[in-house]
């Protein structure tokens, strides 16, 4: 438990030490360089799930709460994961006249679309978040024609 806690209080101190030498645009554009480099790897790992981890992970949360179960159960309207046992308990509507799907199949379209969705708007906004870099590198110091070209800048 010490391990991550010592790496990040290594990591803070150095960027700390960095940041401290280096000027205020600088800054800006290493932290949104860092940023960018994070929203992208984010945004493309939930582009890049595919239908079997998705149903590993959903099964893992499944199984690890059932206060979650029941949410679940009572919002989608559906009973079980995989299938609907006769003899549990669920509080989907549908459970008195045994009429109900499993959870899985609702749960995954409702993951896929969520999946894809954060991707794609992490991606435009990780471009936007280069244009950014690119733009404050190019334009940090342009004079302002308008200023008085013997005045101390």
């Amino acid at each position: 438990m010490e391990m991550p806690i010592v790496l990040f209080d290594f990591l803070h101190a150095k960027l700390n030490y960095v940041f401290t030498f280096l000027n205020g645009w600088y800054q800006y554009m290493i932290t949104l360089f860092l940023v960018f480099v994070v929203q992208f790897c984010v945004s493309s790992a939930c582009l890049t799930i595919n239908k079997e981890q998705q149903s590993e992970l959903l099964e893992v949360g499944w199984n690890n709460s059932k206060f979650t179960q029941m949410d679940v159960e009572k919002n989608l309207n559906c009973c079980g994961f995989y299938h609907m046992a006769i003899n549990e308990t669920c509080t989907a509507a549908c459970f008195p006249h045994a009429t109900c799907n499993t959870c899985a199949v609702k749960l995954q379209e409702h993951v896929g679309e969520v999946l894809r969705f954060v991707g794609e708007t992490g991606l435009f906004f990780s471009f936007t978040e280069i244009l950014a870099v690119w733009l404050t590198y190019r334009y940090r110091n342009q004079k302002d024609p308008r200023a008085n070209p013997s005045a101390f800048l």
